[in-house]
């Protein structure tokens, strides 16, 4: 790229499908973050100094990425768009190993072929992957989406576009301009609210940050997160999942995946630990996908 441009196109992968993508990123949950279209997403960023308001779609083999407001970018503006995009769609990743593995596995080979072309849809921006996973701990998906639109709503940043507004996660300033007591008023629990004010103040100082994050290995990465008040197991792994992108995570205790293993398997009962640690050792380093797939299973 050579000079500033509208829009951009990036090639999809071989093993790609923008509609199987949306649907996880829709299934009907208030998501104030993003906007789905029939045939795409609007989503506003901010990364770094860059705000920006971008909707992708599809065309034929690309990504379609197009600035909406500003409508120009420069060169090293759509960078930063692309690399967020790349991490977001997981597009980098060569996902056909984890299905040849599928594919040779009668209990779930039918994953391949009901969902073919599913990413990994992750959560770049590490700050909002923890506040997420924290806001979603033991509560179902609903409310935990509706929580997180009175947070974003109160203290995110937004842009107005045709009539319509658009909000992005705070950051961890933003969030700190919020006292436990508003949060509560949230409906957000007390501790709940001690814990996104903690991690707020960690991101805010420098305590903790992705790159330096990225720089340990996955055990160190989990023994970091889980020393964060409020951070166990479940949000650890799910965080290295979504944010950090490391292929052996398993959130176990995760309510969704316990069940979509039982229904696949017709267990009389939920399976154990070793159960899943038994069943996941076929899919050694695609372990999080696996998770990503049984989830999408349980629609």
């Amino acid at each position: 790229m050579q000079k500033d441009l509208s829009s951009i196109q990036l090639p999809a992968p071989e093993i790609f499908s923008f509609p199987e993508c949306l649907w996880y990123l829709d299934r009907n949950y208030d998501d104030c973050t993003q906007q789905l279209e029939p045939q795409g997403i609007i989503k506003f960023l901010q990364l770094n100094k860059l705000s920006v308001l971008i909707r992708l779609s599809i065309q034929e083999k690309h990504l379609q990425l197009e600035a909406l407001q500003p409508m120009v970018l420069s060169p090293g503006e759509w960078q930063l768009v692309i690399a967020y995009v790349q991490e977001w769609f997981d597009l980098q990743r060569d996902i056909s190993p984890f299905y040849q593995r599928l594919q040779h596995d009668p209990g779930l080979a039918f994953l391949v072929r009901k969902y073919w072309g599913l990413r990994l849809m992750g959560i770049p921006d590490l700050f909002e992957c923890l506040c997420w996973s924290i806001i979603g701990q033991q509560i179902n998906l609903t409310f935990a989406y509706r929580l997180k639109r009175r947070l974003v709503e109160a203290c995110g940043s937004r842009l107005s576009w045709k009539g319509a507004t658009f909000y992005a996660f705070p950051t961890p300033d933003q969030l700190l301009r919020l006292s436990k007591e508003s949060l509560q008023s949230f409906q957000f629990s007390g501790s709940k609210a001690a814990y996104l004010i903690e991690v707020s103040r960690l991101f805010s100082s420098g305590a903790i940050s992705k790159g330096e994050l990225a720089k340990l290995d996955p055990a160190e990465m989990f023994k970091r997160l889980t020393a964060i008040r409020g951070v166990g197991e479940w949000t650890a792994n799910y965080t290295l999942m979504k944010s950090m992108k490391v292929p052996t995570s398993i959130p176990f205790g995760d309510a969704g995946l316990l069940n979509a293993w039982k229904n696949i398997y017709q267990l009389a009962a939920k399976p154990t630990r070793e159960e899943l640690i038994r069943g996941f050792k076929p899919y050694n380093g695609w372990e999080a996908y696996l998770v990503f797939y049984l989830w999408r299973s349980l629609s």
